[in-house]
């Protein structure tokens, strides 16, 4: 702790010195400010991704395109647009800003969880998000590479498949392979259950500064997009787990792919347009949390 308050104040003085140094510094924002933009853009790009995600996996639920869209869909859809390239930069400069929000969040105790089991549970769960949106974040930039290839979103969809079945099969090849594979496949799993649970037990609107008049409205989007966005991984985790007992690299897939196996099973239509109505409503609810959501630094990262 000591150490962590010696790193504050040596900032601090750094930024009091370039301030008096430099005139321009003067017009930069206190750090807590720009925590709470870079946070507010993060909550702002996952809304796109998951609300494209969404509307992408309605329309393959309708049949006006040919199949679901995860949320690495959205980033294929986004490079055939206009000005792709643009877009892709800013959309992954966003997503790595809500990815330095959840290292707040998990190490830093941003929300100020607390250090008892429900407190350190929250936080890993944060932890999680944060790999999560790093790797799309990563993928967003891999897109860049593929633009100047013309690359569709059917062809990436068919490489992020196969990418993924090599992970599998390296997987695989390690000692007890197969049980960690299936170890991996119970881990999306119980993330999948974690968000239907959470759908049903969490107080969404506690952490919104919104108008009381809408934030009832901003609960029911928030319980729909996480009951929908935890059923979206139950067929990956399922694929994956399976692969395992199969010992089959083969079965492995992405959620988009998962996604379009469930359409095949009877109904699956309309199961597939209720999840994607669902993955709207998340990605609705994300940008609420972009305009209304209380950010507030870590105290240890408050420079005065």
């Amino acid at each position: 702790m000591t150490a962590v308050k010696t790193l504050r104040s040596a900032a601090a003085d750094l930024g009091e010195a370039a301030r008096r140094r430099w005139p321009v510094a003067r017009r930069v924002p206190p750090l807590h400010a720009l925590i709470e933009g870079a946070a507010r853009v993060g909550y702002g790009a996952r809304g796109f991704v998951y609300l494209s995600a969404g509307a992408l996996t309605l329309l393959a639920a309708t049949d006006r395109i040919g199949a679901a869209a995860g949320t690495s869909g959205a980033a294929g859809w986004l490079a055939e647009q206009p000005f792709g390239k643009l877009w892709l930069v800013l959309l992954g400069l966003g997503l790595w800003a809500f990815v330095g929000w959840r290292v707040l969040q998990a190490v830093f105790d941003a929300d100020h969880e607390g250090t008892d089991l429900k407190g350190w549970t929250t936080r890993a769960g944060q932890a999680v998000s944060g790999l999560f949106y790093a790797l799309l974040a990563s993928g967003v930039f891999e897109y860049l590479d593929e633009f100047a290839e013309a690359t569709s979103a059917s062809q990436a969809q068919a490489e992020s498949v196969a990418e993924n079945q090599q992970k599998a099969a390296a997987l695989l090849a390690l000692p007890y392979g197969e049980v960690l594979l299936i170890g991996v496949g119970l881990v999306v799993l119980g993330v999948g259950l974690g968000n239907i649970v959470r759908a049903f037990r969490d107080d969404f609107d506690d952490a919104l500064a919104c108008p009381k008049a809408f934030c009832g409205t901003a609960t029911a989007l928030a319980r729909a997009g996480y009951a929908a966005r935890g059923f979206a991984y139950l067929p990956l985790g399922a694929f994956v787990v399976l692969a395992g007992l199969h010992a089959r690299s083969g079965e492995v897939t992405t959620t988009a792919a998962a996604l379009d196996a469930l359409e095949a099973q009877p109904g699956g239509s309309w199961i597939l347009g209720l999840t994607a109505a669902g993955l709207m409503a998340f990605g609705a609810f994300a940008f609420v949390e972009a305009r209304w959501r209380r950010i507030r630094p870590p105290r240890t990262l408050k420079l005065g």
